[in-house]
């Protein structure tokens, strides 16, 4: 290649978005941020959105730098976002209302009311999807039972990627990986699941062409080119749900059964399946099947990740009166003292608390636990709850494969926490391979370079990956909390 190729991924997470550049010289892959930008919903009314439009800025600032970074010369841009989530547009493509976040309570009870129309057995069989009260489906379910006027004038659904992508392109279409989020999917269709909905009382009209990753979707709108002085730009959805992104650039090379987890905000802990794995056990297990790169899909779990350590964070800058890093927080817990205490990271009281230490604390107490005093035993009693909540989620991956993992990959954020990579590897047992830690960017960065012809498979992907970003090896010592 004479001239290296750059490229611009977007990753948008929910507690803030960047733009990475990509830069492709035919043997590796260098990254460049060239943005960064805080995301946080703002509650209106009693219900809690996000500034979609303000986002659509900060995505616009980005292409701007990236091109400055690039010297004007971008090959392509990609866009991913966190799932489930969208918004609703009316017939003449005007957004009908700024989206509303998946931590919003309007979902709450949800599920019953659901199961009470169609059964839970049945609503899993169709998309092999695991139960949480914001997915999609149950968001517009509870706008149906609210009778709300917003879904009555809707014409289409965009999730939150797509809805990025047409603001970009004035393309309307639903990428796959994300798609699959929705539980509004049949995985076994190929569709979108009109049948299930219909029985929910939901409008099919809204769901729009589904498109694998890699796809074109197309070039930036002429005003939008010239508002932030660029060339009209091809836009190509990558995979665009993060995960899925995520995954992408796990550097697996196929020599030991491996099993990922993609630890960010939310962990996502699970294996690399060629089909959807719809039974009783994933079922009563509630994992879930979602779409991957390649054709392939996720059999993963969700479990809360990071976001009890980002929260502890967020309360005690506040309290401080300056921001508190992630490295100061992990230096307390290395000077705590190891702890018995251990909290389940997906109990509800954990959803929305409005003080993270107070809610891991009350836990504990009302749960018969020594109570952690002090920021450090808090974080540590995060931390080493987080790593045996993913040595049970690994014992039933390993239940529903009936086989045994043999090393686990840890990518994105949670790969350069130390602590709680070392503790994983002691907890599970297992080797743990940690990084890249940009896998998300990475992700979305190596499906566009397959969408222009740079990379002619996934395996082709790993293999730059593997050459291009160092990845750390940690060994078990042992399951105590003293190894932390």
């Amino acid at each position: 290649m004479k001239r290296p190729l750059s490229l611009l991924a977007f990753d948008f997470g929910a507690s803030g978005g960047r733009a990475v550049r990509g830069r492709f010289d035919g043997a590796r892959l260098e990254l460049e941020e060239v943005h960064r930008f805080p995301n946080r919903p703002v509650t209106v009314a009693g219900t809690m959105h996000w500034d979609v439009l303000r986002l659509f800025e900060e995505l616009k600032a980005g292409i701007a730098a990236g091109l400055k970074a690039a010297s004007g010369r971008l090959a392509s841009l990609g866009v991913d976002t966190w799932g489930v989530d969208f918004g609703l547009l009316d017939r003449q493509g005007r957004l009908l209302q700024n989206p509303v976040a998946y931590r919003d309570p309007r979902t709450d009870g949800i599920l019953e009311q659901a199961f009470a129309r169609v059964p839970r057995r049945e609503i899993f069989e169709t998309t092999g999807i695991q139960f949480l009260q914001f997915n999609t489906l149950f968001q517009l379910f509870a706008l149906k039972q609210a009778r709300s006027p917003v879904l009555e004038a809707a014409d289409r659904l965009l999730l939150m990627p797509d809805l990025f992508n047409y603001f970009l392109t004035g393309e309307m279409k639903s990428e796959f990986t994300n798609a699959t989020t929705t539980q509004a999917y049949d995985p076994r269709g190929r569709a979108w699941a009109f049948p299930l909905l219909e029985k929910l009382g939901l409008p099919t009209r809204l769901f729009t062409e589904i498109v694998p990753p890699a796809t074109l979707v197309g070039k930036l709108l002429p005003e939008v080119a010239e508002e932030i002085n660029a060339p009209r730009l091809p836009v190509i959805a990558p995979a665009t749900h993060d995960t899925g992104s995520a995954v992408a650039a796990v550097p697996a090379d196929g020599k030991q059964a491996w099993a990922y987890l993609s630890s960010g905000t939310w962990s996502l802990l699970g294996a690399e399946v060629k089909e959807p794995v719809l039974n009783d056990q994933v079922l009563e297990l509630n994992f879930t099947n979602e779409g991957g790169v390649g054709d392939s899909f996720r059999l993963l779990k969700n479990i809360a990740g990071l976001w009890l350590i980002q929260e502890c964070q967020r309360v005690w800058s506040r309290e401080d009166g300056k921001p508190l890093s992630f490295e100061q927080i992990n230096r307390l817990a290395r000077q705590a003292k190891p702890g018995a205490s251990r909290v389940d990271p997906d109990s509800p009281d954990f959803l929305r608390p409005q003080s993270m230490p107070r809610a891991i604390q009350e836990y504990c107490r009302k749960t018969g636990q020594k109570v952690p005093k002090d920021r450090g035993a808090i974080v540590r009693c995060a931390l080493a709850s987080l790593a045996d909540k993913y040595r049970q989620v690994l014992g039933m991956l390993e239940q529903l494969q009936g086989r045994r993992v043999e090393v686990l990959h840890v990518v994105g954020g949670g790969a350069r926490n130390k602590l709680l990579c070392q503790r994983t590897a002691d907890a599970c047992g297992v080797p743990v391979l940690a990084g890249p830690e940009e896998a998300t960017a990475v992700g979305n960065l190596c499906v566009q370079l397959m969408a222009l012809g740079k990379l002619g498979s996934l395996e082709e992907a790993r293999e730059l990956i593997r050459a291009s970003f160092p990845i750390k090896l940690y060994q078990p010592r042992g399951t105590g909390d003293g190894n932390l």
